[in-house]
């Protein structure tokens, strides 16, 4: 299921990151990931949004600064939403912050800033003509999206009202999910189901995103969301990332299911990768 045509509403559907150097960003993750980029933004506008490219469907993008919003380098969840002015109004209800009001980007959408009550920063995006990811689920693009926080139940009460998000246990890990996700994929990949019971985990149809809990050991790092992209070869992704100018946050490690590493790029956005390993299913 790499290639996507749209997304329903409460799936997290696209990933972006602002530069104050968007074109050093690029030669980065041009070398990492062989993206190829293309300008989406009309000749004589301020500001770059370059759009990340495989195979020719898109994968993400790397844009100047823009106004509001949150300030830091990092890698942006978006959700995709029916409505991103309906969602401005269950963010707020729920205890959440608007940090940039719903607006439009012509012909491309709608979309707006938020942050959790824990302040951890998201995004929606309604869409237009643009509708999200065109390529997921292979190396060079986005497999994941992860919400780190201190509290949990906060954030389930909060992403809960806001999206209709529930949780599913699988193993030590809880994954947020959308109750009917697994019947759209279903469709599109018959036999997901089964295949997800044979390998022990049923349910994973559902699942959006992942709850990774921020340890007493992790300091006082922010609740944030994150970005894993997949990779084929998570060793020799770390060595060359390094060779780009970027850093090793977690050396190559197997994990449940995978073999992970995190990396951050030379500007100290840091993003996971990771490659299915099935034996590390223990």
């Amino acid at each position: 299921m790499a290639e996507r045509h749209g997304y329903i509403p409460g799936v997290p559907c696209w990933v972006d990151t602002n530069r104050p150097d968007p074109e050093a960003a690029m030669d980065f993750y041009r070398g990492l990931f062989g993206w190829e980029f293309e300008d989406r933004m009309p000749a004589g506008s301020p500001g770059r949004y370059f759009v990340a490219r495989l195979r020719g469907g898109d994968v993400g993008a790397i844009g100047s600064p823009s106004d509001g919003g949150t300030t830091s380098v990092a890698w942006n969840t978006y959700v995709c939403a029916q409505s991103a002015d309906e969602t401005a109004s269950r963010v707020r209800q729920a205890g959440g912050r608007v940090l940039m009001e719903p607006f439009d980007i012509p012909d491309a959408g709608r979309m707006a800033v938020f942050a959790d009550p824990e302040g951890a920063a998201f995004r929606v995006w309604q869409p237009g003509r643009h509708k999200g990811a065109q390529i997921v689920n292979e190396p060079g693009s986005v497999n994941f999206n992860g919400l780190h926080t201190r509290d949990a139940e906060a954030a389930k009460r909060f992403y809960g009202s806001v999206f209709g998000w529930s949780t599913l246990t699988v193993g030590d890990s809880e994954m947020w999910t959308l109750p009917g996700y697994g019947d759209h994929l279903e469709e599109r990949d018959p036999g997901l189901r089964e295949r997800n019971a044979q390998y022990g985990a049923p349910g994973f149809e559902d699942v959006v995103a992942s709850i990774d809990p921020i340890g007493d050991d992790q300091g006082d790092l922010p609740a944030h969301w994150s970005v894993t992209f997949a990779t084929d070869d998570a060793d020799r992704l770390a060595a060359k990332a390094t060779e780009l100018g970027g850093s090793v946050l977690l050396p190559p490690t197997d994990a449940p299911w995978v073999r992970v590493t995190v990396i951050a790029d030379p500007q100290g956005a840091s993003f996971t990768a990771t490659v299915f390993t099935a034996e590390n299913r223990g």
